[in-house]
């Protein structure tokens, strides 16, 4: 292990886990910024504003501001203004996503004759008239597009249904792939990393309990990848696997050459 300029840590399963810091994880981070190193935060899950997910780790002992923080509503967001910036949108997904991109400047409506795109998410309000309305807007020719594309979403004690089942459904229904996912391991959430960074891939280490997502991304964008074994991946899982870490962590402490 060696040291880097910027440090890119997942949230769920890897920082903390429900609302506690795994162990270890805020003695690093604060070692970390202690010796000048960039620290950002990332998050597939929309479900929570970037001022939540900043609000949540000062609370839990981590000071950490807005701008340091990029979850897939973000990226979304910014992959819309650059493509259908006046676009109509019909959600699938929670509250917050919904209302960040309100105040994005999109519209968002239920009328599928006026959808231009529908954005699949992570929606524990999932029911059938919004699948319904997914249906008839894909169907009369809305574009496809999702938040992430997570199976499961860790939680204490085991996980929660993520977007890719939303995504599923739609797909399932309408026989229309999703046109673009937004977030990890896809190369607009790597490039909203390094734009906020403004360093080079090799400065940077990405760090999370997912080979598919974090680790992923991290190599395919020209990061090291840290691989942490407190959260989605077990051993058995890293040793079945074709995708290979540039480290493989027990916990964040790891990342410290001295530890």
């Amino acid at each position: 292990m060696k040291f880097y300029d910027a440090y890119i840590f997942d949230l769920d399963g890897t920082v903390y886990l429900g609302d506690a810091l795994l162990p270890s994880a805020g003695e690093t981070i604060t070692r970390l910024r202690e010796m000048g190193k960039r620290t950002v935060f990332l998050s597939n899950n929309p479900t929570k504003t970037r001022e939540a997910y900043a609000a949540k780790l000062t609370k839990l002992g981590l000071p950490t501001p807005e701008t340091d923080v990029i979850n897939s509503s973000y990226v979304m967001i910014d992959f819309l203004k650059r493509r259908l910036s006046e676009a109509r949108l019909f959600v699938v997904g929670e509250t917050s996503l919904c209302s960040e991109l309100e105040r994005a400047g999109f519209e968002i409506t239920d009328d599928a004759r006026r959808v231009d795109a529908v954005i699949a998410s992570f929606d524990r309000t999932f029911v059938y008239q919004k699948l319904q309305v997914a249906f008839d807007a894909v169907r009369g020719g809305a574009r496809f597009f999702a938040t992430n594309a997570d199976r499961y979403c860790p939680v204490p004690g085991g996980g929660e249904p993520d977007a890719a089942a939303m995504i599923a459904a739609i797909e399932a229904c309408t026989n229309t792939k999703v046109e673009a996912v937004v977030g990890k391991p896809s190369a607009y959430m790597a490039e909203a990393i390094l734009s906020l960074l403004a360093m080079s891939p090799k400065q940077c280490v990405i760090t999370g309990d997912r080979l598919e997502t974090d680790v992923l991304m991290g190599l395919q964008a020209g990061m090291a990848g840290a691989l942490t074994l407190t959260g989605a991946t077990d051993g058995a899982a890293l040793a079945a696997s074709e995708i290979k870490p540039t480290y493989v962590l027990r916990q964040l402490s790891d990342l410290l050459p001295e530890a």
